[in-house]
């Protein structure tokens, strides 16, 4: 049997994205900003998945800017806004445990001499709302706190930091990463208090090469590149219109089957907690269990790597933690004060609406197996 509990790194696509897409490839492949009729049908779906996204996310469709993925709407995110807001401070807030995308990010503008303050989680993996408060300042003009934790789906409090920045009616601007939130939890740009959010296709079962970026109207950012008057200028470049548009088919999806596919992955996560530990008496169970999309456990005194390697030839692939730290320990569990050998042990399971019991009943019984063969 082949398993694939690494949803989190990145998905398979959906039959209604991959339809989408191809339809574009092969019926509606004009520039959108091309004056004859093909590129004004291309236009049209251009608008058409726009609107899909900015529904999903309770957005309007004019500020929602697509990019070729998380990362790059990430950096728009950080290095757009630095560069419209030094005027006013040179303070950022972000944490510890963010995806590279922003911490790499930040650390560049910490080289080019602005103050930042980094966040540590507490024991549940989360960053508290009186600890963001407390390090808030005056001079803080930026701050980039993730929504769901990539490695142990720890969910934070970000529409409390928006209420804090308005109660004391600071001019910091407050960026998500939302990309492990979107069509896993309800996800509203306007209940989090946002200016900007970040998300990316293929974490929700679309295409990869493609992602978007949420800037709230009233909200200043430089583009990065130029060349171009596409995403009015702030991401200019030929659009990607089948990613774009089998992107728009997945995120449309998510909110009619957000509750249904929560539900019944949380009884597979539930279910293979309950398994394991009436199997394994030493396993750990790391983090709140937020998001039910992501299970993160610990065998201590086993590494992790022998362990995804047993799996692996077995069929059955999971990870570690973010497959952008490839073989570096776990930023957030190391945040998190975890001992060496439940961080060494630890591998991240990650969930979605394709999985079933079978699958969760044959990685079960494949990691009691490698526990009782291979040697701690």
């Amino acid at each position: 049997m082949n398993v694939y509990f690494d949803n989190a790194a990145t998905t398979m696509v959906c039959e209604e994205s991959a339809n989408a897409a191809l339809r574009i490839m092969r019926e509606v492949y004009g520039n959108p900003s091309s004056q004859h009729n093909m590129g004004r049908a291309a236009a049209k779906e251009l608008a058409n998945a726009r609107n899909d996204l900015a529904h999903a996310i309770g957005a309007g469709a004019d500020e929602i800017y697509f990019t070729s993925g998380g990362t790059e709407s990430v950096n728009l995110a950080v290095f757009g806004s630095l560069q419209t807001l030094f005027r006013n401070g040179k303070h950022i807030i972000t944490s510890t445990v963010e995806h590279s995308a922003v911490l790499e990010s930040i650390k560049k503008q910490e080289q080019a001499d602005w103050e930042v303050t980094y966040l540590k989680p507490d024991s549940f993996g989360r960053i508290s709302a009186e600890d963001f408060a407390a390090n808030l300042r005056d001079d803080t003009v930026f701050a980039s706190i993730m929504l769901v934790n990539n490695e142990i789906g720890s969910i934070n409090p970000v529409n409390e930091f928006s209420k804090e920045i308005k109660k004391r009616k600071l001019k910091t601007i407050l960026h998500t990463d939302a990309v492990q939130g979107l069509g896993k939890i309800p996800v509203n740009v306007k209940s989090l208090g946002v200016d900007l959010l970040s998300v990316s296709s293929h974490k929700l079962h679309g295409p990869k090469g493609v992602g978007a970026l949420f800037i709230r109207n009233d909200t200043r950012l430089q583009p990065l590149f130029f060349g171009g008057t596409q995403e009015k200028k702030k991401r200019p470049g030929t659009e990607a219109l089948p990613a774009i548009v089998g992107f728009s088919a997945a995120a449309k999806l998510a909110p009619d089957n957000l509750q249904k596919t929560s539900d019944s992955v949380r009884a597979l996560r539930n279910h293979i907690i309950v398994e394991l530990q009436s199997r394994l008496p030493e396993l750990v169970v790391i983090g709140s269990g937020d998001s039910p999309f992501l299970l993160n456990i610990s065998l201590p005194g086993y590494k992790s790597e022998v362990l995804m390697n047993f799996l692996d030839s077995e069929g059955i692939c999971v990870s570690k933690g973010s497959a952008c730290r490839k073989g570096a320990r776990s930023r957030t569990l190391t945040a998190m004060s975890l001992s060496n050998d439940v961080i060494d042990g630890a591998l991240r399971i990650s969930f979605s609406r394709y999985n079933t019991f079978d699958e969760a009943d044959y990685f079960i019984t494949t990691l009691t197996k490698a526990a009782n063969t291979l040697l701690r």
